[in-house]
């Protein structure tokens, strides 16, 4: 249902998707675009007996903190939410997020709020996946995030938050599509950025033809970049130029960890963030020599190797079996395959029995999905560690573990902050502290 009578509000908070908080006749209305402290003038486009949904049409009482959104598809593209927000309150605004979620649903508060862990606010996404559509009404070839409630594309030319040289290959790559023998069989573009090297992985539903063969040659050697093609599952990516060319690889250089990977692999896409919540992680965690560490949804060994590294053991695993070769391979390449073992297990399904089998553990770090680890902390039995580090990128899940760890298996929520993992969008990554005595 669409309200279309304007009305104004003066809003009172931000909610965890970025969107303004205001009451209205006793009603709660989330207005997209609105700052806390502005009076709006917005339009609902969802309305329900308790709540409704709209967009701003007119800000009167702008806010000191409402800044001009750097990009000109802001309001159009999905991809960011919070352009329109001073970087600092953004980071401010997210705090609050996990705070609130902590309490409104774990009914718990951190002993202490740890500083949050920032970086640029721009050019920052290593990894993307861009979607491509065939759109005749707007020019052809579209490439680029979902617009914001939909399905279609934004009809983007570049894009602030993926490194300058990415944005703008954009046009660039939009033509190289047109040109192809099917462009209405391509439906996205994966981006993977490692150190000094750039892969784009073109998901395909037919094969290509000679033709397109050497345009791609042509696109890589122009843009100095691996273009990869993809006519399957993720497994299924492989390079086609250049022919002979370096994997991927990140770094973590506080550690002296170097870690390969495939485009199709899960890795955070911020890898200046990653590096200093690595920083944070391992100072909380504190892995000691002689010490024996699990890492549960350990991909493929992002915080296990650095645990290594600072002398204990450790278990990971982890639910790909892709991702767990990919563990034990870096493991070897950093000479700490004696310090690691891996083991691919399906951790929603974690029991009491399961977690046992792992062997005693002095410590355990998690790092899941946004659904968490629900099964992992009720699977918590009494010889469980004494201290608990969750990297978490959904509060909600995670205040919802942190009740279980609090009620039914007596840990203390020691401390907790964010990191700064997404700029301009309202994704919240955190990390938190448990131990028990």
């Amino acid at each position: 249902m669409r309200e279309t009578s304007r009305r104004e509000a003066l809003i009172e908070s931000l909610e965890h998707e970025g969107r303004g908080v205001a009451r209205v006749d006793g009603k709660t209305i989330f207005i997209e675009g609105a700052l806390p402290g502005e009076r709006v003038e917005f339009a609902s486009f969802k309305v329900k007996p308790n709540f409704e949904v709209a967009d701003v049409t007119r800000v009167l009482e702008p806010s000191a903190q409402r800044v001009v959104p750097r990009c000109p598809h802001f309001g159009v593209c999905g991809g960011c939410s919070m352009q329109h927000l001073e970087p600092g309150a953004q980071v401010a605004a997210k705090q609050r997020v996990l705070e609130n979620a902590l309490w409104h649903i774990g009914r718990a508060k951190p002993e202490v709020l740890y500083p949050a862990i920032v970086g640029p606010a721009w050019g920052y996404r290593y990894r993307a996946r861009l979607t491509v559509r065939v759109v005749p009404s707007k020019g052809g070839v579209l490439i680029g995030f979902h617009e914001r409630r939909s399905s279609y594309v934004a009809p983007m030319e570049s894009c602030a938050i993926l490194p300058p040289h990415l944005s703008d290959m954009i046009p660039r790559l939009r033509r190289l599509v047109a040109a192809l023998s099917a462009p209405d069989r391509l439906p996205q573009i994966e981006i993977a950025v490692g150190e000094g090297l750039t892969v784009l992985v073109f998901r395909h539903l037919l094969p290509i033809t000679a033709a397109d063969d050497a345009r791609f040659a042509a696109f890589a050697a122009a843009e100095q970049v691996q273009v990869w093609l993809q006519p399957g599952g993720p497994e299924s990516a492989y390079r086609l130029y250049p022919k002979e060319a370096p994997g991927l690889v990140y770094t973590l250089p506080e550690f002296g960890v170097s870690m390969a990977f495939r485009p199709t692999d899960f890795t955070q896409v911020n890898m200046g963030i990653n590096r200093l919540l690595m920083r944070r992680t391992m100072q909380l965690l504190d892995p000691r020599p002689g010490e024996r560490i699990a890492d549960l949804f350990c991909g493929l060994g992002n915080f296990s190797l650095p645990i290594a590294r600072l002398g204990a053991r450790v278990v990971g695993v982890e639910g790909s079996e892709a991702l767990v070769r990919r563990a034990a391979e870096n493991a070897a390449a950093n000479g700490l395959a004696e310090r690691c073992e891996f083991h691919a297990a399906n951790l929603f399904e974690a029991t009491e029995d399961s977690l046992d089998a792992l062997g005693p553990l002095d410590k355990l770090l998690i790092d899941p999905p946004r659904e968490g680890a629900i099964a992992v902390v009720k699977a918590l039995g009494p010889a469980s560690p004494r201290r608990i580090v969750y990297v978490s990128c959904n509060p909600a899940t995670l205040a919802r573990d942190t009740a279980v760890l609090i009620n039914e298996k007596g840990y203390r929520l020691k401390g907790a902050g964010i990191a700064n993992m997404f700029p301009q969008t309202s994704h919240v990554e955190s990390i938190a502290l448990f131990e028990r005595h």
